[in-house]
């Protein structure tokens, strides 16, 4: 059976991946002033360039989204999983911290008043963060239901999540159906993600095009485990990993460093960037089956910031954007500098005070949900059959 054991690496993924999204806010902030001279050279070398892999934070929640649909879906493939049980305990560790999460955004503003004059004027900075509390914008974004969100910027990504997580039981259904024909139905999310990019313009809005084959990819590598560390366990020489890793991480931020001979603004460019789900899902794939990015992805910093890596993609936004409005973006390198320890630290006593406690509550209410659905069945079991392995 899959996933017997916990994949550390996976944690360490997840937490380089939640640091790159941190890196790529605070570069968004510094955006407006890269605009001639050596401020641009710079910003171009850092984005039109491998480099561009310490700032992908879109890309970077791509591999969240694999991610999850890997560690989801592994439970699910256990004898006696509760379908129930599960609902119940996955609303409640997405929304309490979420909530949480949009209640101390709209204090930070409460607290320390924002003046747009203090930043640039149509930049991330104003577009993405609210200036003034607003409570109704707050209660409408804590449903995870609309398209964008300003309260807390990287809640766009929770809808696609919560959206998953609900069609979670047709996602097990069709990777165990065509588990045989894994590599094809891998295909045809990447040719999906590329359309879905290529077309995704008014009037179409083709996002779901874009996102809901990624997390399906997480779901094929969870129905054939066995067999990927079967076949990892074959390929033990280092070239091969070193080369896997560097081809999933370029082909990830391929929309990127191809900038310099295709323009984003053209098809081309837009497939390029509709490849990043398939990078995403190479570079879990080598977090999987290479020993040296198992060990290295395993070391204590990584796992702590893996551990810590919801409450960093809830809290950072928030708090660059309060530092921002504080100081003016055109003080960017210190807000960078003392944004991003500075949400390192609050994310771990966001963690410590709202996410664990979460975990707990879900962990407990989610078997009670089980416990109860399982009374009410009749036969002291939970009534809807688990998913099996093909």
């Amino acid at each position: 059976m899959a996933g017997t054991g916990r994949l550390h690496a996976l944690d360490g993924v997840r937490g380089a991946a939640a640091l790159v999204v941190v890196l790529y806010h605070a570069s968004l902030i510094a955006q407006p002033f890269a605009d001639d001279g050596t401020a641009r050279l710079i910003w171009e070398t850092a984005t039109e360039t491998p480099l561009k892999l310490g700032f992908a934070g879109t890309e970077a929640v791509q591999v969240f989204f694999v991610l999850s649909g890997l560690v989801i879906t592994l439970p699910a493939l256990r004898d006696g999983f509760s379908w129930p049980g599960y609902a119940v305990s996955r609303l409640v560790r997405l929304y309490l911290p979420v909530w949480a999460a949009i209640l101390l955004a709209v204090l930070l503003v409460v607290v320390l008043p924002r003046d747009e004059a203090a930043v640039t004027a149509d930049a991330w900075i104003v577009n993405a963060n609210i200036v003034f509390p607003d409570w109704q914008l707050a209660l409408r974004e804590a449903t995870l239901t609309p398209a964008s969100y300003d309260t807390v910027n990287t809640l766009w990504s929770l809808r696609w999540e919560l959206l998953f997580s609900v069609l979670l039981p047709a996602y097990v259904a069709i990777a165990l159906l065509v588990r045989r024909w894994a590599r094809s139905a891998a295909a045809l999310c990447v040719l999906a993600m590329v359309v879905g990019r290529v077309f995704d313009e008014a009037p179409f809005d083709l996002d779901a095009l874009v996102y809901l084959p990624t997390f399906f990819l997480g779901c094929l590598i969870a129905v054939r485990l066995d067999d990927i560390r079967e076949w990892a366990g074959a390929r033990r020489r280092p070239v091969f990993w070193a080369a896997a890793t560097a081809a999933s991480a370029l082909v990830l931020i391929a929309a990127w460093w191809t900038r310099p001979f295709v323009p984003r603004s053209t098809p081309l460019g837009d497939a390029l960037w509709g490849l990043a789900g398939a990078g995403a899902a190479g570079l879990i794939l080598v977090a999987i089956g290479s020993p040296l990015a198992s060990r290295a992805l395993s070391s204590p910093p990584l796992r702590w910031l893996g551990e810590i890596s919801f409450s960093l993609y809830l809290v950072h936004a928030p708090l660059l954007a309060t530092l921002a409005f504080a100081w003016g973006d055109a003080h960017w390198m210190a807000v960078a500098a003392v944004g991003v320890p500075a949400s390192l630290a609050l994310a771990w006593a966001f963690f410590r005070v709202v996410e664990r406690p979460a975990h707990r509550a879900a962990r407990a209410a989610g078997s009670r949900a089980a416990a109860v659905f399982s009374r009410s069945s009749g036969d002291g079991r939970d009534a809807s059959p688990a998913p099996t392995r093909a």
